[in-house]
């Protein structure tokens, strides 16, 4: 009698068991025979703006801040610590910023007058300090007018926090004239903090500008570069496209606080700088010695955007200032200016050196064009304001480039009037391309994966611009970089890659944030002066950028698109060129799930591969500590006779790569 029980017991224990298992388990069908649109190579790519220190200070290797006193407080970044700040001591020297309109744009430079043996220094505290790396070499450079002679020589020294000498060099200026000067240092340690230390030799008044220093050690090797970590992880997304170079730095507070191309073009030493308007916008984290040098103007975006393999997407002011400052409107009939830049744009990028504007394309290095596809009008504005600023560029534009795709907005919101309102009048427009803004919570983008199932194939497509999940809030300075918030954008952007036929380009917002200096979280790339790493939502990026094969195909569940039940998402994709079926999946239930995939219409191969994200704690991030906490593992996947088994982690993101024959 017992033992009958017991047998009873484990029979309904396994009765249980398979009837839970079969109800986990999901039956997918992945029809392979027919593809239901092309993927645009433009589908994933990257957002940049200059914010959080993402241009200066990050992406942009110049180490040395306000190197050419241009600031609003012209000694900003700078030190001098054998000086009386309050009234500049005579008897050890002084720094003053003096303006003699000695160029257009950058008419401060500094005059040193020291009138003892004792010595005067100066230093700059760089971006939050200076990474310096044991071994590397630093190129040196800078303007010097030696009156009289009277200063034999300069010394320049890298000094760590400590203030111990990590590296040394010095030049002896000759001219009474500006002339250039470079030297190289060669850092005897590393450190992350270090600073630029200034000292001379003799008695009288010198004049310096354009103090500079970079790493040699740049991308691609190119002289005051960019910083060749960051370019690095930017290129192993394998973009389609690079926006830049925003967002709401293209509208500035003011129109005249607008970004303006032709300002960050030609001599670097000409352009100039500017009050960035991310220094003083939130109170959480005001950073009023954040500013742009132009460094990274737009000739240099468009080499990047080469450099990585990314369509060139620059954006430019409408001639609406930033809605959520003063929102002032540059009156229609004083909108030439705006179209005429966008039209030199164009040419500046397309046009061969005979005209004005290739010809400086040229001049500054790159005869061929950069082939130029895309150009936005506006970032996020909204209104009527906004429309009829559109209309007017976008018959100027069609004139004269008809070719070129014009990218529109919605606003800043994915829904409400200003958007509705947005929507029906670029419709009505036939707008090529529309950039829909969302910043959310995790779980508002598991629940819009099927936002643009019911968008009209025959409408206007679509950029998602700018997305991230929110953590908390919006603008909120404790939102994290969570795997939650990974993996539910991986969930919507099934939906993005299922719904091609309409989206055509996504990207993740903002791009890149500095440890010390950040204004806005999340970000997909964080750095220090030293080290950079990609959050979990940069894997997430990652896997879909570089499997985003060339062929959209079906992938259902009972007939339907998955998009949440049982809180599974997918989709499917195939890869001509690389004869692949791809299947993204991802699981954001707290379970590990079985699932059964039969793909229809394909012979595939014996072998394929599974990579995969994955964490079972919603909290998790990457950090300095652990850059890699999570990030991608790929297995080697056997594939079997008739539909192919799979396990999904509990929160994960699975990428199914099957080979055809």
């Amino acid at each position: 009698m017992k033992n009958n029980f017991l047998s009873k017991s484990i029979f309904g224990c396994l009765l249980l068991s398979s009837l839970y298992t079969n109800a986990q388990k999901a039956n997918l069908e992945v029809d392979a025979s027919k593809t239901i649109t092309k993927i645009q190579p433009t589908m994933f790519g990257l957002f940049f703006e200059d914010i959080n220190f993402a241009a200066d200070g990050g992406l942009y290797a110049e180490m040395i801040k306000n190197r050419s006193f241009e600031f609003d407080k012209p000694m900003m970044g700078w030190e001098q610590p054998n000086t009386k700040r309050s009234s500049l001591n005579k008897e050890s020297g002084s720094a003053l910023p003096i303006n003699l309109s000695k160029e257009k744009n950058n008419s401060n430079f500094c005059r040193v007058e020291i009138n003892n043996d004792k010595g005067y220094t100066l230093i700059n505290e760089g971006f939050r300090g200076m990474g310096v790396k044991k071994d590397a070499k630093y190129n040196l450079s800078l303007k010097v007018a030696n009156h009289n002679g009277a200063i034999k020589k300069i010394i320049f020294q890298l000094i760590n926090k400590d203030q111990k000498i990590i590296g040394e060099t010095s030049i002896v200026p000759k001219s009474e004239q500006w002339t250039n000067y470079t030297s190289q240092f060669t850092a005897v340690e590393t450190e992350a903090k270090a600073k630029l230390k200034i000292t001379f030799e003799g008695n009288g008044t010198i004049d310096l500008d354009m103090v500079s220093l970079f790493p040699e050690d740049t991308w691609k090797n190119r002289k005051n570069g960019l910083r060749k970590d960051l370019v690095q992880l930017l290129y192993d997304v394998k973009p389609g496209f690079l926006r830049f170079p925003g967002g709401c730095i293209v509208e500035g507070r003011t129109l005249s606080d607008r970004y303006q191309w032709k300002k960050s073009v030609g001599d670097v030493e000409e352009r100039k700088t500017m009050m960035n308007r991310w220094n003083v916008e939130f109170n959480h984290k005001q950073t009023p010695d954040y500013f742009q040098s132009f460094g990274l103007g737009f000739f240099e975006y468009f080499q990047l955007s080469e450099d990585i393999g990314a369509e060139p997407l620059p954006i430019l002011s409408c001639g609406m200032a930033c809605q959520y400052n003063t929102g002032e409107l540059a009156p229609m009939d004083e909108l030439d200016p705006y179209i005429q830049d966008a039209l030199d744009l164009i040419e500046f990028a397309n046009s061969d050196v005979s005209t004005k504007w290739g010809k400086l394309r040229s001049d500054m290095g790159h005869p061929k064009p950069f082939n130029l596809k895309y150009i936005g009008v506006g970032n996020e504005q909204w209104g009527k304001d906004y429309i009829d600023r559109y209309k007017v560029f976008e018959k100027a534009i069609k004139a004269k480039y008809p070719k070129i795709i014009i990218v529109s907005g919605t606003g800043p919101s994915p829904k409400g009037e200003h958007f509705d309102y947005a929507m029906t009048e670029l419709k009505k427009l036939n707008a090529e391309l529309i950039d829909e803004h969302y910043y959310e919570s995790p779980k508002w983008f598991r629940e819009n994966a099927g936002r643009y199932d019911n968008y009209d194939r025959k409408g206007p497509k679509i950029f998602a611009g700018e997305y991230a999940a929110q953590s908390v809030s919006g603008a909120n300075p404790n939102n994290r970089n969570n795997w939650e918030c990974a993996f539910s954008e991986a969930a919507f952007m099934t939906g993005l890659e299922r719904n091609a036929e309409v989206v055509n380009m996504t990207s993740y917002a903002p791009l890149m944030a500095h440890e010390d200096a950040w204004q806005w979280t999340p970000d997909m790339i964080w750095f220090n002066n030293l080290q950079s790493y990609g959050s979990a939502n940069y894997y997430v990026q990652q896997l879909f950028s570089t499997n985003k094969g060339t062929d959209l195909l079906s992938i259902t569940q009972d007939g339907k698109a998955l998009i949440g039940q049982n809180n599974l998402y997918a989709s499917a994709v195939k890869d001509v060129n690389s004869k692949e079926i791809i299947v993204k999946l991802v699981n954001t239930a707290a379970t590990n799930q079985e699932v059964s995939i039969d793909l229809k219409g394909a012979k595939l191969g014996s072998k394929g591969s599974v990579i995969s994200l994955a964490s079972g704690n919603l909290q998790d991030e990457n950090t300095f500590v652990e850059p890699r906490k999570i990030s991608p593992k790929q297995s080697e996947y056997k594939v079997t006779k008739g539909s192919q088994q799979l396990t999904l982690p509990a929160y994960s993101v699975t990428v199914l790569k099957l080979k055809t024959i």
